[in-house]
């Protein structure tokens, strides 16, 4: 893993890390969008502070934003391929630290569903997804039909939050989209944790290692699907 970082204070910075520079790096699309969203903020995006100040949880609330990471890779068990966040955060308030792994959207899928991904798995993708749901407190069974993405994007929050002594972690789609592709994706892993999901929102999924687990799903300021 990583241990030293480059600052990337311009959002052109973020291409090179990127794991196809030229593929993804395309006006319209998230990689680029997210970019822009979060170094022109400096910090939280507007909506994403708003959402965390509207949610009611005491311990999201006056969060100072720490660190920032763009592309940040959380090493699994399973294979050398990480997953590959596309921010991660460390931010604090009274209550502690809270690890934030963010996922950007417009109209890109979350991977494959597990049960396509995984129909004919190795030895190593069995173990890999036999890790995640154990982490995730999720049956097997019940995640087939989730995009693969979202469990281990999840696991990634939960992961650093173990790693850097957090008591909070959350994993939170900000999604581009004006028409919420995929929101239903998103809505149907939440369901999974007996959450309700609605946009602009997040809420609290389970207690897991001594850690709250969130869910979020923040709408991005369109104006950057143009830059």
């Amino acid at each position: 893993m990583t241990k030293f970082f480059s600052p990337a204070d311009r959002a052109e910075d973020w291409q090179q890390l990127l794991a196809k520079p030229n593929l993804h790096w395309k006006t319209g699309y998230s990689a680029k969008s997210l970019a822009h969203s979060w170094t022109e903020a400096a910090g939280f995006p507007s909506e994403v502070s708003e959402a965390l100040e509207a949610s009611g949880y005491a311990a999201l609330k006056d969060l100072q934003f720490l660190l920032g990471f763009p592309e940040y890779d959380v090493p699994l068990p399973g294979g050398r391929r990480p997953s590959q966040n596309d921010v991660f955060v460390l931010a604090r308030n009274q209550s502690g630290l809270v690890t934030i792994a963010v996922e950007g959207k417009v109209s890109e899928p979350f991977d494959q569903p597990v049960g396509e991904r995984f129909s004919n798995p190795t030895p190593g993708q069995t173990e890999r997804l036999t890790y995640l749901c154990d982490l995730l407190q999720l049956q097997r069974d019940s995640v087939d039909n989730i995009g693969y993405q979202l469990l281990h994007r999840s696991a990634s929050a939960l992961i650093e939050a173990e790693r850097f002594g957090a008591t909070y972690a959350i994993m939170l789609v900000h999604s581009f989209s004006e028409s919420l592709e995929h929101f239903d994706d998103f809505a149907n892993f939440a369901a999974l944790y007996g959450i309700d999901a609605t946009p602009h929102s997040i809420s609290r999924a389970s207690r897991i290692n001594g850690i709250d687990f969130y869910l979020s799903w923040v709408v991005g300021n369109p104006g950057y699907l143009s830059r």
